[in-house]
């Protein structure tokens, strides 16, 4: 085992990845990891360009994050936000921690100077030292939009709002008829994702939001087609277990799309290779172990295992679970 890629979103993905890298510490020493980071997240603020899953991972990684909520830096404060606020601007209900800030600040300078994102989070990375390459999905802007189904606030049925509103104002509880990604028509995989991809060894798709994470990396042009010739085995952690979504209202994504939030349901989303999916195999939990023969009549091996990742031991123990399948 000498590559492996991992095509992540935030907090799910960035948690697997860190037992990931704890498993091949000792089972393959000089196995060299690449994250391909969810970008649909990513929008402007306060001047700023923010990219949450990118950060999620790269603190995660690197040592900084806050391991309570999952997300942004730990012992963190808010006085700029709050400023911000005092001038009318910002939203209230996506403050940015100060800590959190220049991070946003630094990779903002960069766009502005000239930089790409994945020259930007290359830099960013030389701080925080992840132990992995981390590439952003794309280079190009793409964020993912939803499509309201009713009245709310000062939006309107039909009007479309940035992901992160539906997912962090309204905590998902308003309904949506779709999810829209919005970005250039000529936009691209970044440079080295489809490398990454093509000559893996193995290839995970961990337990991150199989729609608006996984889903928007593989509606990158050419990402879904470069998982179905690579000679890798694509590897998939559900990120449902009995019924219920791990972290997160994964369920309300999957409804929104008409996929029943279940571990059979969701590997079944992602179909077989042999079938023109992107699985060669299915993780699932043992208390879903009775989705395994159907899925194995689906053409995805399957395999179930204690998924819930508690803290790093059981997080390393479903690395090797999947490392085995």
């Amino acid at each position: 085992m000498r590559n492996v890629t991992v095509l992540a979103g935030g907090v799910g993905g960035a948690r697997f990845t860190r037992g990931l890298l704890a498993h091949l510490a000792t089972a393959a020493p000089d196995a060299a990891v690449t994250v391909i980071v969810n970008t649909g997240d990513d929008l402007w603020l306060d001047g700023l360009r923010i990219c949450p899953d990118l950060d999620t991972v790269m603190y995660t990684l690197g040592g900084g994050i806050n391991e309570e909520q999952g997300w942004g830096r730990p012992e963190e404060t808010r006085r700029a936000s709050s400023e911000i606020a005092a001038y009318g601007r910002g939203w209230s209900w996506f403050t940015l921690g100060d800590l959190d800030l220049a991070t946003h600040i630094v990779r903002t300078d960069l766009l502005r100077s000239g930089s790409t994102l994945s020259e930007a989070t290359e830099f960013l990375c030389r701080r925080w030292q992840p132990g992995v390459r981390l590439l952003p999905m794309s280079d190009h802007p793409i964020e993912t939009h939803v499509c309201l189904a009713e009245n709310i606030d000062e939006h309107a049925a039909g009007d479309y709002i940035h992901f992160e509103e539906w997912w962090v104002r309204y905590r998902a509880r308003v309904a949506v008829t779709g999810f829209e990604q919005r970005g250039p028509a000529d936009a691209v995989a970044a440079p080295g994702v489809l490398e990454a991809i093509q000559t893996a060894d193995l290839i995970v798709l961990p337990p991150s939001n199989p729609v608006v994470s996984i889903g928007t990396i593989l509606a990158v042009p050419g990402v879904r087609a470069a998982l179905r010739s690579t000679t890798a085995r694509v590897v998939g952690v559900s990120p449902i277990i009995g019924g219920a979504a791990v972290r997160g209202m994964a369920d309300a994504c999957l409804h929104t799309i008409g996929v029943e939030t279940s571990a059979l349901a969701v590997g079944l989303h992602y179909g077989s290779r042999s079938q023109g999916g992107v699985l060669d195999a299915w993780l699932v939990d043992e208390t879903d172990a009775a989705a395994l023969p159907a899925l194995a009549a689906a053409g995805i091996r399957s395999a179930a295992a204690p998924l819930w990742m508690t803290d790093l031991p059981t997080t390393t123990a479903i690395a090797a679970a999947v490392l085995a399948l």
